[in-house]
């Protein structure tokens, strides 16, 4: 009986680079042709990991994938040798992928359900394939509201994407940002993501809410809309953080007794409510 070795990843080609902001950019990757993962089901929300021998690996959110095609898309932040070293790579190079893992986004209990979204910064690189989804199958949800915030308006991504995702029929987007430099038109709000709550129109009957930024502006995302009426259990978190091997065998991910990389790291909060060491 062949075994397949978990931790073996595959030999990808960088497809593209583009550049989201100062310190993001968007790596489009293929599978190679006759890779097993062309025929595995993808679930917006699920994350790979991405390795560059000599270098290391990490964990990555999908921010768009091409069924059939085994071509994906991963939205990542400078910010540690992984990504320096991947932000050197460009088209043509290669990268070793392993995945998909964990737990997505909930598409199926959303359908029939209005849909509210709520993403801060580099948190809006998992939910892209969610509204992708949704105007890909725009009969089977009902309302789509997007609320983003980011700390300036060069840090939103995917800004050239947000006509087409107001295009979406009945669908809003509600944009802020923490403070406007000088010389920078800007006719949106400004603030924290959660001062949107006061214009957004997704009531708490009958919807789902999906929210992914920092654990902080999770928190108080989480605590507003309870206020408002929404129930533990329609409000879905991704904890992206502290994965290592992505099969829940090293226990880095581990709070309590849920593994982020298996479990997650989308949750509902009636799950991650009472455990340790969560700002949520």
């Amino acid at each position: 009986m062949r075994l397949e070795n978990p931790y073996l990843a595959e030999e990808c080609a960088v497809k593209r680079v583009k550049r989201q902001t100062p310190d993001v950019y968007t790596y489009t990757i293929s599978y190679p042709r006759g890779s097993n993962r062309l025929r595995m089901p993808f679930r917006p929300g699920q994350f790979i990991m991405v390795s560059i021998p000599g270098i290391g690996e990490a964990p990555f959110s999908f921010s768009a994938w091409d069924d059939g095609k085994g071509i994906f898309d991963t939205t990542i932040r400078t910010v540690g040798n992984v990504t320096s070293a991947l932000m050197k790579r460009g088209e043509g190079q290669r990268v070793w992928v392993r995945g998909p893992y964990g737990r997505g986004w909930p598409m199926e209990e959303a359908k029939g359900k209005d849909v509210l979204i709520v993403a801060g910064g580099i948190g809006m690189a998992p939910l892209r394939p969610v509204i992708e989804l949704v105007a890909k199958n725009r009969r089977s949800y009902g309302g789509l509201e997007i609320l983003y915030g980011a700390r300036t308006p060069n840090d939103l991504l995917f800004a050239d994407e947000f006509e087409s995702w107001k295009g979406i029929p009945d669908a809003d987007l509600l944009l802020t940002v923490d403070s406007v430099p000088k010389g920078i038109e800007w006719d949106h709000g400004v603030g924290v993501v959660t001062t949107l709550f006061d214009r957004m129109r997704t009531e708490p009957n009958d919807s789902i809410v999906m929210t992914c930024g920092p654990e902080i502006m999770m928190k108080f995302v989480v605590k507003g809309l309870l206020a408002m009426g929404f129930q533990p259990k329609d409000l879905y978190l991704s904890l992206e953080r502290r994965m290592k091997c992505g099969i829940a065998q090293c226990g880095h991910c581990q709070i309590g007794p849920k593994f982020v990389c298996r479990d997650g790291p989308v949750f509902p909060y009636s799950e991650l409510r009472g455990l340790p060491d969560l700002l949520v």
